[in-house]
């Protein structure tokens, strides 16, 4: 069974950058396509961006191109992501997601298996 602990975000002006991690263990990260998502208070989750295993195809929501990346670094089993020139709409409790069964689309959270316990990133205006 796959574990996932995110960490780092927090609290950020808008303009600034934050960095999240998501560790993962219990299978081979280099299976496992892995994803981000947010959800706002009062909305429902969205998809952010998605990694392909291997980490050579990345996925994003339109809202986040250009300003967030997300990467992979296989030795440590760890999903990066870097969100730069935030917005304070991009206030929200951010979660990694994985799954080993590729589906067809890195948006929908029906895709993956495995959820990390989220991280709240607070953007102020």
């Amino acid at each position: 069974q796959v574990q996932l602990v995110e960490s780092g975000g927090g609290l950020v002006q808008a303009g600034g950058s934050l960095r999240l991690s998501c560790a993962a263990s219990g299978r081979t990260f280099s299976n496992l396509h892995m994803g981000w998502f947010r959800q706002a208070p009062g909305k429902e989750r969205e998809f952010v961006s998605g990694i392909r295993r291997g980490g050579d195809t990345q996925y994003y929501a339109d809202s986040v191109k250009g300003r967030f990346n997300i990467s992979t670094d296989n030795t440590k089993n760890m999903v990066y992501r870097q969100m730069n020139s935030l917005k304070p709409e991009g206030t929200a409790v951010y979660s990694c997601a994985a799954t080993e069964l590729y589906t067809g689309s890195y948006v929908d959270t029906r895709q993956y298996s495995v959820w990390g316990q989220g991280t709240q990133d607070t953007v102020s205006s």
